[in-house]
């Protein structure tokens, strides 16, 4: 019986430590996609601002209350605007900045296509 309540004790520590691990993983790969807004240029990883600890704080929290990774970006994007993400969403909003790099490569790779055909 000692052995059987050793066990249990022993796999609940390992649990604990085990997500105690996962939540630092996940408050730390999120805060790295979130901007710092009073560091400009830095992430919420990176910046050690009341700002910034106060959203490692909420998104902790929020992990805790049993939120997803979307759930938590969709929070913070609701609460701060979308220019929080370093990634933002595919909308109409955001159109010309994921199309821009693929015309501007595009257009000169058919510049440098023409250049290179007419000396020949």
């Amino acid at each position: 019986m000692k052995f059987l309540k050793f066990l249990i004790i022993l796999v609940f520590i390992f649990n604990t430590a085990y997500s105690n691990e996962n939540r630092s993983e996940l408050i730390n790969k999120i805060s790295k996609n979130i901007r710092c807004l009073i560091c400009q240029g830095q992430s919420v990883y990176d910046s050690n601002s009341d700002f910034a600890l106060s959203v490692k704080l909420v998104i902790g929290k929020k992990i805790d209350q049993g939120d997803s990774e979307k759930e938590i970006y969709e929070f913070l994007e609701k609460k701060y605007g979308e220019w929080i993400t370093y990634d933002p969403a595919f909308n109409k909003k955001t159109f010309i900045l994921w199309t821009l790099p693929i015309l501007l490569f595009l257009i000169g790779g058919a510049i440098i296509f023409r250049k290179v055909n007419v000396q020949k």
